[in-house]
């Protein structure tokens, strides 16, 4: 039985109450323009999603972006860079934080109706105070028109990829789209949800019937799997993306693209695995051109400090969700990808 509690406001409110100005509409376009043309191999840069887990304290969170959009700009001719602004968290036992939108004070109660507002004005003063139009989770597609105006970048994870609605609004949703493999490590479902994503579909969204074009930058994100016994295996190593490679070519998809996801099941969720992951494929792409034709970036989850702490932590800058490797370290790493790519 469900209970009310208050109404929320719809995306056209919010967005008037905290609207962009055209030269933020113009610094945005431009940004969507540079990963497109990433993603359709136009360009060679590398794209990284790059932050924390979750976006769980403003001035924290806009600190770390404010000292990445500096790298940034020194390496913005081998590397372009979207910061994660991941506002929603899956939970898979339902409990726990479960992102801005839900508790804008992680140590409060639920207020969706202020999580919006506050992860909305993180998102804005992103790209007020930085030019950086950021990537955030599409955890729940009727939330996307929320930021949909201020994002380049949307990823659907693990455990949605699989839902049709995610699918269904992927395909409407006109921006660089990064699929997640499911929990399995299924390619067959991976592709597939790509597929759906891709074509124009017909369905249900908001009390509307509705009828989408399909998404051509809808591609994968490669995030390593979890068997039956809850054992991690990677899907970033050589012969994984030359197999992987191999079905993509075949499906007849548009723009082929694989962005790997350096945490989660790919580093065992241990952040420092991070940096020898982004290493290894970056060579791999050295050796084999057919591999570095369909590697086009890389997901890494990287915060102020190294490591996490609990939600009622008082560490400035530390994950209280997945642990995260620290800026000194972020900061190496960004350069060495510059150097070696």
């Amino acid at each position: 039985m469900f209970s009310l509690i208050k109404t929320i406001d719809q995306p056209k409110k919010i967005k008037e109450l905290l609207p962009l100005t055209e030269d933020q509409k113009a610094i945005k376009h431009i940004r969507d323009l540079e990963v497109t043309k990433i993603l359709r191999g136009e360009s060679d840069k590398i794209l990284l999603i790059i932050g924390p887990c979750s976006a769980d304290n403003e001035n924290a969170v806009l600190d770390y972006i404010g000292r990445l959009t500096e790298v940034a700009r020194k390496i913005q001719d081998k590397v372009f860079i979207v910061p994660r602004i991941y506002t929603n968290k899956p939970r898979t036992r339902g409990e726990g934080y479960k992102g801005m939108m839900h508790q804008p004070d992680p140590e409060k109660e639920t207020d969706i109706q202020n999580g919006i507002i506050a992860l909305r004005r993180l998102h804005l003063r992103a790209l007020q105070e930085f030019s950086m139009s950021c990537a955030d989770d599409m955890l729940y597609p009727e939330n996307h028109y929320y930021v949909d105006d201020l994002i380049s970048y949307v990823a659907v994870g693990a455990r949605s990829v699989e839902n049709q609605q995610h699918r269904l609004v992927a395909s409407g949703i006109g921006m660089p789209t990064g699929m997640k493999n499911p929990m399995n490590g299924s390619v067959h479902v991976l592709l597939n949800s790509i597929y759906a994503a891709q074509i124009p579909n017909e369905f249900k969204f908001n009390f509307w019937q509705v009828k989408t074009d399909g998404n051509p930058l809808a591609h994968a994100i490669l995030r390593g799997a979890v068997d039956t016994n809850g054992i991690n295996l990677p899907n970033y190593h050589y012969e994984d993306i030359v197999k992987f490679s191999a079905l993509y070519e075949a499906s007849g998809l548009q723009n082929p693209s694989i962005i790997i996801d350096t945490n989660h099941s790919n580093s065992g969720k241990n952040p420092i695995e991070q940096i020898r992951i982004v290493k290894e494929v970056l060579a791999n792409k050295k050796v084999s051109a057919s591999f570095g034709k369909y590697i086009k970036g890389f997901m890494i989850e990287s915060y102020l400090q190294d490591g996490h702490q609990d939600v009622d932590g008082k560490e400035y800058g530390m994950s209280i969700t997945d642990a995260c490797l620290g800026w000194e370290k972020t900061e190496k790493l960004l350069y060495y990808i510059a150097e070696n790519v």
